[in-house]
């Protein structure tokens, strides 16, 4: 029973907003973790019905042992939708197979209603959207070659073939290296490849960042990764710098932390150096990272381009627009404060931001709140050219959302449905040349107290929740 109990509290951090789907799921237990991240995807799916099923036969009413919505939800799953309670006998268990004849009924009546034949027919149905997005599949060249890989996908029966026409075919990216294209309906979750570390399961837009910013491999390399977990982005860092440099990767969530550390370790990454800290907490002139030349900025953002997530079975409620609007601001605020602070790190050459979201709020905007900024100024960065941003990428920016418009072909956007990625922003930052090292470290020690110079200051709560 305490399984149940488990997949319980886990609905109650969902309801709370204490994470994403994916998030939350990432830091329960390992021990039981498939098992309830698969009772609690179930679960939401059906939630809408469960909870109508559970109010009719008055459940929460007459059984002081249920103590919550979400303990009867799982229970109720279970017992309607999964071949029973998978429990030993108690007062919980019993409580529910009291009702288990009105349950049923009300089941039935629901079915009627909707005019449905099965229970599968009651599931709440994803964005349509998804089904047109491949399964992406990033071989980790820390561990072995594409060629590698593809030979022996081909070994287990995939063939080398569009991925839409069946479920053994895939292809390789023409976009970016080391990415396979599989049919969405193949999973790897259990695959040796990806225990194992060979593989990394990864959005293709969500590989363009660090192909954008493209460390240099080698040992003078020093790169910061502001926002890690849970390191798929840092993960490929790692191996376009293959495990040479250094990575500084930041991530402040304890929790997150553990996920972004597991994931590090399988992957191989050697160069990497994960720090449990907020971003923002750390000073510009901090010897530490004095040598640091380029940063990965991916911050929290409303995920509004991710289709292919599990949150959309959260979205019961449709956010009106004035709401939107005041939480596009605090993004597009916070996500500006993070540009500027990197672009205080003297040495920092270039900077990579980018969004899973399709708001100009938080992309176009940004970009020119953050050019027009003093920091920017100081630098001085401009957005690098289009050559040096995904040339071979045909979706650019709005024009209409930049200043001048003809800027807009130097950031990159993906557009959920039609481009085989979820939607998507990514953005360049260059240092001018020409800039004098003694003038910004002047102008930034005027800014700063650097007495106060420390990378393990106390974090600021409440900046991130970000699913990368």
């Amino acid at each position: 029973m305490n399984f149940y109990f488990e997949a319980a509290k886990t609905l109650d951090r969902l309801d709370s907003k204490q994470g994403s789907i994916k998030g939350v799921l990432a830091s329960l237990p390992e021990k039981n973790r498939k098992r309830t991240t698969a009772l609690v995807i179930e679960t939401l799916k059906y939630k809408v019905v469960l909870t109508d099923i559970i109010e009719e036969a008055k459940l929460l009413k007459e059984e002081r042992k249920i103590t919550s919505l979400n303990l009867a939800l799982v229970l109720v799953h279970d017992l309607l939708l999964s071949g029973g309670i998978q429990a030993g006998d108690g007062p919980v268990k019993q409580a529910i197979l009291r009702h288990k004849t009105r349950l049923h009924g009300e089941l039935q009546k629901i079915k009627i209603k909707r005019g449905v034949k099965t229970d599968t027919e009651l599931a709440q149905t994803a964005d349509p959207r998804a089904a047109r997005i491949p399964r992406h599949v990033r071989v980790n060249t820390l561990i072995w070659s594409t060629d590698e890989a593809v030979k022996s996908l081909m070994s287990q029966g995939f063939i080398v073939s569009d991925p839409f026409e069946s479920e053994t075919s895939f292809m390789r990216d023409k976009h970016i290296p080391d990415l396979l294209s599989f049919s969405p309906r193949v999973t790897f979750h259990d695959d040796p490849l990806y225990t194992a570390g060979k593989i990394i399961l990864q959005d293709k837009a969500s590989c363009f960042p660090a192909t954008v910013l493209a460390p240099p491999a080698n040992d003078n390399t020093f790169v910061i990764d502001a926002t890690s977990a849970p390191g798929n982005k840092t993960s490929h860092l790692s191996a376009l710098m293959k495990n040479k440099g250094k990575l500084f990767a930041f991530e402040r969530d304890k929790k997150r932390f553990t996920t972004l550390t597991t994931m590090l370790s399988r992957a191989g990454c050697r160069n990497v150096e994960p720090i449990n800290a907020d971003f923002l907490t750390v000073h510009p002139l901090d010897p530490k990272y004095s040598r640091v030349t380029h940063i990965l900025l991916d911050p929290s953002c409303s995920g509004s381009g991710i289709v292919n997530r599990l949150d959309h079975l959260l979205e019961t409620e449709i956010e009106d627009d004035g709401d939107q609007e005041d939480r596009l601001k605090r993004l597009a605020s916070f996500q500006v404060m993070m540009v500027k602070h990197a672009m205080r790190f003297p040495g920092v050459q270039k900077i990579v931001y980018s969004t899973c979201s399709i708001h100009a709020t938080e992309n176009e905007h940004v970009v020119l709140e953050s050019l027009r900024s003093e920091e920017a100024k100081v630098g001085p960065f401009a957005l690098a050219s289009p050559n040096e941003v995904l040339p071979q990428w045909p979706r650019r920016g709005l024009s209409k959302e930049m200043e001048p418009p003809n800027s807009a072909a130097s950031v990159v956007r993906c557009s959920p449905g039609e481009d085989a990625t979820n939607g998507f922003f990514v953005s360049c930052f260059i240092r001018a040349r020409t800039s004098s090292d003694k003038r910004k470290t002047d102008t930034f020690e005027s800014d700063i107290d650097v007495s106060d110079v420390s990378h393990n200051k106390k974090k600021k709560k409440g900046r991130r929740n970000n699913t990368s």
